[in-house]
């Protein structure tokens, strides 16, 4: 399982405790449980800040590639590197041959273009290779670009049919 399968499992399970909670009726339960979950961010993200400041940001660098390193960085505004750098390196880890078009960071909605072959997996129009496409995409900006809050994917055009040339027909020679 990826860091990414990781951590979107374990805040899952954290909503689905705070979830049951808020279902049990008992508000103060709820209160403290959320209060709870806000003092360990800011305690675990104060530490972070610590170890980022001492080691400083090049130090850091070895660690920018590790999904949930990023994630964690990221989470707590600790992250040395833009949007648009970790965008593009979501987009190096996911694989994916896509063409990044834009990303408007007042939406979240980022922008990409596939070339024909990949949106449909091995250009032969079987498999589901657009699904996988857009799952490792998803995985991998949720670990390195969380604000991107929504992916548009479009296709691009197929290039043109090659047009085949044959031989000419071969004429019988003419006899004098």
């Amino acid at each position: 399982m990826s860091a990414a399968a990781d951590a979107r499992q374990a805040g899952a399970r954290v909503e689905e405790v705070l979830d049951r909670l808020a279902g049990s009726g008992d508000r103060a339960a709820c209160a403290s449980a959320e209060e709870l979950v806000r003092v360990l961010m800011e305690f675990y993200g104060a530490g972070l800040a610590r170890i980022t400041e001492r080691l400083g940001a090049g130090s850091l660098a070895p660690l920018l590639d590790d999904d949930l390193v990023a994630s964690l960085l990221t989470l707590h505004g600790l992250h040395p590197e833009d949007a648009h750098t970790r965008i593009g390196r979501a987009l190096r880890s996911a694989g994916a041959p896509v063409e990044l078009l834009g990303f408007d960071p007042a939406t979240g909605v980022l922008r990409l273009r596939t070339a024909p072959a990949a949106a449909s997996g091995c250009g032969c129009g079987s498999g589901s290779g657009g699904d996988a496409t857009r799952a490792a995409l998803e995985d991998a900006l949720a670990c390195f670009a969380p604000e991107v809050t929504g992916v548009d994917i479009e296709t691009a055009a197929p290039p043109p049919p090659l047009l085949q040339i044959g031989t000419r027909p071969q004429t019988p020679a003419r006899v004098p």
